[in-house]
């Protein structure tokens, strides 16, 4: 049964962000946006919400349809209210006396604490804010779910919650929804639609396959266009010759000949067109070399709380020239605190219990993008903190994709995938050897994630990595650390049982 349905729709901010599109979802469906941060994956959303109108084209859904939305963040005169208020107002207020009890379903479900609900939402964290948000939508009962980065601000096993929660209502919803986590697009979708400002592609198939598929078509139609050229060449070649002998024997018909050949290359040109090019800007790494063996190592670390608390003990750990090392483990077992000793001893503070060697050169990049200065422009931070004038640092800056307009604006004004290209490129000008990277990918868009992955695997630095995206994990991981259950951290030889027993551990907490 059709749901919703895309006629020719497009939309055109600064630049055009996709056009002509055409797309039928039917009940069940849930669809993947792809798209670079910026790029249309918003506006789509918000054109389906009504909240925005397509530039053309229509956007037609069933009679009496009920759409949710999930925006990324929530609106500021949401703030004040409590969770459970919030998640009422999803109702008709002539049902919220007699229905209420749907809200407390809700809220269960999605693992909320009982001692929340009387919270004022601004008092609780992204994550559990994007939990409210779901409940909300639960509660209303839409047959459309329009989700904008679902997962963003939550642990692994919250997201393997909405995971759950999403494969439950497959089959009674249509879902199209955004996010940079590509193992959560792989468990929940079955359609991917990449938008382009050319022709948009949609697969029937989850985004790794698609991807796939994507990259075969790219390929060809860049094989069709290196013919092509070749061909332009050719016969604007043979023009040119039989122009010359035209005009030196006076012959008009190989003039008029040569004119033909010069029109049938100009139109193969226009049907050229110009091939896509999903990236903003490269996310590029460097590191320099270093001779030690050894680029860090714990001996009886004791890895504990401000005030004392003891959360894990790392026993004997030999961190390798290359190691790009993960530490696996759920929130509030440590891995918070470890990353800060770990920054201190790096930084050449004396930390009992870890050493480090003195060439390495790091580099540090946290979830929260703490390095940067609110108040300083991009240009600014980037000519003051390293050695480069201001051409060459605008060069730097529109090569990761910011117009000229941003360069100039305080940082805090950007948007948090912006910021962390800006994390990147300091990266990549300090030229480290070590990583000490926290979430790395939070605000990243997926193109920004595989490149980042591409860089860290093609250059081989040594790294110590905390994320819960497991496609991430997984690529750039070379050895896995875990916390026992005697506190202990050791090595295992793969993240995957770690994954495993955090799903397990979420079904069985709703079963339970």
């Amino acid at each position: 049964m059709t749901i919703l349905q895309f006629q020719s729709i497009s939309a055109i901010a600064r630049d055009i962000l996709f056009q002509n599109l055409d797309l039928t979802l039917n009940k069940g469906d849930c669809l993947g946006l792809v798209a670079g941060n910026g790029q249309g994956k918003t506006t789509l959303l918000r054109q389906i919400v009504g909240q925005l109108d397509p530039h053309q084209g229509q956007i037609i859904t069933s009679r009496g349809t009920k759409i949710g939305y999930m925006p990324q963040e929530l609106a500021a005169d949401d703030l004040p209210l409590t969770v459970r208020d919030y998640v009422l107002s999803a109702l008709p207020a002539d049902q919220r006396d007699f229905e209420a009890w749907r809200v407390d379903v809700a809220l269960n479900d999605l693992a909320v604490p009982y001692d929340y609900f009387d919270y004022q939402l601004a008092e609780l964290s992204g994550g559990w804010r994007r939990l409210v948000m779901m409940a909300r939508l639960l509660v209303g009962e839409p047959d459309i779910l329009v989700l904008d980065e679902p997962t963003n601000h939550l642990d692994l096993e919250k997201i393997y919650l909405i995971e759950r929660v999403l494969k439950a209502m497959q089959g009674k919803v249509v879902t199209v929804l955004t996010s940079h986590d590509r193992a959560f697009l792989d468990s929940v979708t079955n359609k991917t639609l990449f938008l382009r400002p050319g022709t948009c592609l949609s697969f029937d198939v989850s985004y790794s396959h698609a991807r796939i598929a994507l990259e075969e078509l790219d390929q060809a139609a860049r094989n069709k266009a290196e013919r092509d050229m070749k061909e332009i060449n050719r016969l604007r070649t043979n023009a040119a010759k039989l122009y010359n002998v035209g005009l030196n024997s006076g012959s008009d018909l190989l003039q008029t000949k040569a004119k033909q050949l010069k029109v049938r290359a100009a139109k193969i040109e226009d049907q050229i067109g110009a091939l896509h090019k999903d990236r903003q800007g490269d996310v590029t790494l460097a590191n320099r070399g270093s001779h030690a063996k050894v680029a860090m190592s714990f001996d009886h670390y004791q890895v504990a709380t401000p005030d004392g608390r003891k959360l894990f003990l790392i026993e004997k750990l030999f961190h390798y020239q290359g190691d790009r090392i993960v530490v696996l483990a759920e929130n509030g077992r440590g891995k918070t605190q470890l990353i800060k000793a770990v920054r201190r001893a790096l930084s050449g503070q004396e930390v009992a219990g870890i050493w480090t060697t003195p060439s390495n050169v790091v580099a540090y990049a946290d979830q929260n993008l703490d390095m940067l200065p609110d108040k300083q422009s991009p240009l600014s931070f980037v000519t003051e903190h390293f050695d480069v004038g201001d051409q060459r640092a605008k060069g730097l800056l529109a090569n990761i994709g910011y117009i000229y307009e941003q360069q100039s604006q305080p940082i805090a004004q950007l948007s948090f995938g912006q910021r962390t290209r800006l994390v990147l490129l300091a990266l990549r000008l300090t030229e480290p050897n070590f990583y000490l990277l926290d979430e790395p990918t939070n605000h990243l868009d997926i193109d920004g994630c595989e490149q980042l992955e591409r860089e860290l695997v093609e250059r081989e630095p040594s790294a110590l990595v905390i994320s819960h995206d497991r496609h991430f994990v997984r690529a750039v991981g070379t050895r896995f650390f875990e916390i026992d259950r005697r506190d202990r951290l050791i090595e295992v030889d793969s993240p995957e049982p770690f994954f495993d027993r955090l799903q397990a551990k979420e079904v069985g907490a709703v079963n339970g």
